[in-house]
């Protein structure tokens, strides 16, 4: 009998999964519709409405608590597991849809604005820590966690922003993700000391600086050759998925990979998010991008809100009113910390004082890594109740400012750069073609995108509803547009001859087209033949 009472696991994992995929749309819908506010927000929110810690710790159809607390915590190992899922194509196609040129460019300031963040974040919460009292000293355990935890940076939900509003190749965009993979290395290293120092305080022993050393040496060193690895053996990679010729399966290859070396990350003591970017990095300036997005669209857009789903279930509110003047104040030193700490090496980077309040909200948000060094220090024993609710308290600020302050400083179209000219985008040439009507463009339109197919190029329309395509192989790069009777073809100057020369082939056949129909007599016999025959089916039909 009670093992009829209580839901089968399966069967409740599966009612779990459905009500985050139902509840975390709509919020995102309901945010963006009606609020006109990221959708990410509602994500957040709804996961936190029915979370365990509200609504879902109560009964409901006589299945008890839909999202019980469990011994793994808030969130079971089942959705953990499916939100790290989503984390990890959150990160792949981020890293496919970021121009490497740009992020190469931007990575010496990706650097600097990653270990500003890092340094302002930490001395202010370790401050915060000492100046209320929770810690007797700037080494005791609960400051150097709390520095530990303001330094933490959820590049997730800054790439989701970024994605929205179509900035993910920006300089602000490749700056925020080369800074947020740096931030997560250096968070890896900032943690390996303070609990090396927290062990060593309660031991009374001394630090282990060699062993602190070597978990430096092996983030660095994944981090730095992976992504050197994948950048020499893209092309290779690429040559090698497109022997299967199928869509879905050259998709399905490129995400197993990136799972591959999401895991290996993991396993050297890195986020698993840091592999799956540097895989989309890596096949971001192959042919196969728009292949590989298009088919992964929908697994992106139903898991990536489940993840910020868990997110926001992770947050408990009712330990939030007893530090809630101590929470307000550390997370205040957490925005300002960010947005100063890494806005103003920024500023010594080529950017304005706009693009360096994007780079500084772009890395405010803070998420499940937080939240990770703020467990960690919980069940350690290293802080207290009080201390893990000011950290739940500024992670929910920052989830929530974070986007607000960043899809904000969008909403101006300006550059973000003191010389707001890029000079590749400068050279991009302009190929605009006006036809009598917009049936011939239609018609000249299809045929362009038919010859590059042949061409062995990958076409693909960005919307069902836009009639804007990008064309792509190898490092060629074109962008068509149609609108009326207009048909507009962006090329990089090395490639305008190439593109002209299609253009002008396919308006050769055109116009010989044109003079064959003209001068063919056996096309007026077949339209004659034709309309003869419709009246003639009528008078065969009629009574």
């Amino acid at each position: 009998m009670s093992a009829a009472a209580e839901p089968h696991p399966m069967a409740q994992f599966i009612i779990q999964f459905g009500l985050l995929i139902v509840f975390t749309r709509l919020g995102g819908f309901w945010f963006r519709r009606w609020l006109r506010l990221p959708g990410v927000l509602g994500e957040l929110i709804a996961g936190l409405i029915i979370g365990p810690y509200a609504l879902g710790h109560l009964s409901c159809c006589g299945l008890g608590p839909l999202f019980p607390l469990t011994e793994a915590g808030p969130v079971s190992l089942e959705l953990h597991a499916i939100a790290n899922f989503a984390a990890i194509i959150l990160l792949f196609l981020s890293g496919l849809e970021t121009d490497l040129s740009t992020f190469l460019r931007y990575s010496v300031a990706g650097t600097i604005v990653g270990i500003g963040g890092v340094v302002f974040s930490f001395a202010l919460g370790a401050g915060c820590a000492v100046w209320f009292g929770l810690a007797p000293g700037w080494l005791a355990p609960p400051a150097l966690f709390l520095g530990a935890i303001a330094t933490a940076t959820s590049v997730g939900i800054s790439a989701r922003i970024l994605s929205e509003r179509r900035k993910m190749d920006s300089p602000e965009g490749v700056t925020i993700l080369a800074a947020a993979v740096f931030d997560d290395v250096l968070g890896i290293i900032v943690l390996a000391i303070v609990v090396g120092m927290t062990r060593s305080a309660s031991g009374g022993g001394q630090l282990a600086w060699g062993e602190i050393l070597a978990i430096s040496a092996k983030a660095f060193g994944f981090w730095i050759g992976a992504t050197l690895a994948g950048l020499l053996l893209a092309r290779r990679f690429s040559r090698m998925l497109k022997y299967f010729k199928s869509p879905q399966a050259i998709a399905a290859l490129a995400l197993g990979f990136a799972l591959l070396l999401a895991g290996l990350s993991e396993m050297v003591g890195l986020a698993m998010i840091i592999g799956a970017y540097i895989m989309g990095l890596s096949l971001s300036r192959t042919d196969l991008v728009q292949v590989i997005q298009k088919e992964i669209e929908g697994l992106h857009n139903i898991l990536v809100p489940v993840f910020f789903g868990t997110m926001g279930m992770l947050v408990d509110l009712a330990t939030i009113p007893a530090v809630l003047k101590v929470g307000l104040v550390y997370s205040l030193f957490a925005v300002i910390s960010k947005v100063a700490g890494c806005g103003l090496p920024a500023l010594f980077c080529g950017f304005n004082l706009r693009g360096a309040f994007r780079i500084g909200a772009g890395m405010l948000p803070r998420g499940e890594v937080a939240l990770i060094i703020a467990g960690t220090g919980l069940t350690s024993g290293a802080i207290g109740q009080d201390v893990f609710g000011i950290a739940i308290l500024m992670t929910l600020v920052a989830m929530l400012l974070g986007p607000l302050m960043l899809s904000g400083s969008f909403e101006h179209p300006a550059s973000g750069l003191r010389k707001p000219e890029d000079a590749a985008k400068a050279q991009s040439k302009e190929i605009i073609l006006a036809f009598p009507s917009p049936d011939m463009a239609d018609f000249m339109r299809s045929r362009i995108l038919r010859a590059f197919r042949q061409e062995e190029f990958y076409v693909y329309r960005l919307a069902p509803d836009t009639p804007t395509y990008h064309i792509r192989k190898e490092d060629m790069f074109f962008t068509l547009e149609c609108e009326g009777n207009t048909v507009v073809l962006s090329a990089a100057a090395q490639y305008e001859t190439l593109a002209r020369l299609v253009i002008a082939e396919e308006m050769l056949t055109l116009r010989s087209m044109l003079h064959m129909a003209q001068e063919n007599p056996d096309i007026a016999s077949m339209e004659h033949d034709l309309v003869a025959s419709l009246f003639s089916d009528d008078k065969k039909d009629d009574p």
